[in-house]
């Protein structure tokens, strides 16, 4: 039998630093030093004033499930052994939004509003992948 391995994200010299924060178990955010915005995914400018002076800063790490789906079929032979599981798109408490799968919850009790919290997968050596579950 024939196993297809689940693709990784490459991290980029823009995008490292938050996979780094993801393999510490730290979900990093960047916020503009000129206007204050927070933003997620990592760019190289402001989503909001264009500037380049870009920090990093740990999120708490919880938020609400703005919308959810739940995947039956699998995108690839890769996935075949997770369906069903639930993806959500997560409003975080900082503003900026993230999709991710969603663990450790009965998928009929997900809900628009449902408060939730992050955890890290560790995929490779390097690469740990964030998800959310039921906030405690």
């Amino acid at each position: 039998m024939t196993t297809t391995a689940k693709p990784l994200p490459v991290p980029t010299a823009v995008t490292a630093p938050y996979w780094e924060g993801c393999r510490r178990g730290v979900l990093l955010l960047q916020r503009c030093t000129a206007c204050h915005a927070v933003q997620l995914p990592p760019q190289r400018h402001c989503g909001s004033c264009l500037g380049d002076a870009l920090e990093w800063q740990p999120a708490a790490g919880t938020g609400r499930i703005t919308s959810w789906t739940v995947v039956r079929h699998p995108m690839s032979a890769a996935f075949a052994a997770d369906v069903p599981y639930a993806v959500a798109i997560v409003a975080l408490d900082e503003g900026p939004t993230m999709m991710a799968r969603i663990r450790d919850c009965d998928l009929d009790a997900l809900h628009v509003g449902m408060r939730v919290g992050v955890g890290f997968e560790p995929r490779s050596e390097t690469i740990a992948l964030p998800y959310f579950r039921p906030a405690r």
